[in-house]
C-alpha cells in the first residue's frame, strides 16, 4: 500500500512539475504577438500578451498605420469614430485587453457596440497569441483577420 501511495505521489509531483506548474491552460511564460496580415482602413491590428506563472498578466491590443503611428493615439480618428460609432480605439482596445486579462481566453469576451469589426479581429489575434503561448513560440504570428466582406 505504501508503495502505491509513493508512486501516486511521485506521479502527481511529476505531472505538476512538467505541465506548466499545474497551469490548466498550459501557457508558457514569455511574450507572444499576433499581427493582422493586412491593413484594414489604413490600420494593421496586433496583440501582445505576457504570460507569467502560466497566466496572462499583460495584454496590449492596438493597431498601427504604415508609418507605425498607433491608432489609439490618433485624436482626429477618435473624434470621428466616437461621433459615428459611439466608441473609439482607446476605449475598445483597453476594454478587449482587459476582458482577455480577466477571462484568460478569447471566447468569454463580449463585443462592444461600435467596435464589432475590431471584436472579430481581436478574437482571432488573441486565439493566435494564446496558441503561440501554449507552444512557447515567441515568433510573431501573422493572422488573416478579414471577415470575407468588403467595406
Amino acid at each position: 500500500m505504501k508503495r502505491i501511495l509513493s508512486l501516486g505521489l511521485a506521479l502527481i509531483l511529476f505531472l505538476t512539475t512538467f505541465t506548466g506548474c499545474g497551469s490548466s491552460d498550459g501557457l508558457l511564460d514569455g511574450y507572444y504577438t499576433a499581427q493582422a496580415a493586412d491593413f484594414h482602413h489604413g490600420w494593421k491590428e496586433y496583440i501582445t500578451i505576457m504570460v507569467k506563472g502560466g497566466s496572462i498578466v499583460s495584454v496590449e491590443y492596438n493597431a498601427e498605420n504604415p508609418s507605425g503611428f498607433i491608432k489609439s493615439w490618433d485624436n482626429a480618428y477618435m473624434q470621428n469614430m466616437l461621433h459615428a460609432a459611439g466608441s473609439y480605439p482607446n476605449a475598445y482596445t483597453r476594454y478587449y485587453a482587459g476582458q482577455l486579462l480577466e477571462t484568460q481566453n478569447e471566447h468569454d469576451i463580449d463585443a462592444l457596440s461600435g467596435a464589432t469589426s475590431s471584436y472579430g479581429s481581436f478574437q482571432k489575434l488573441a486565439a493566435a497569441a494564446i496558441k503561440q503561448a501554449m507552444q512557447g513560440d515567441s515568433s510573431i504570428v501573422i493572422v488573416d483577420t478579414s471577415d470575407g466582406t468588403e467595406e
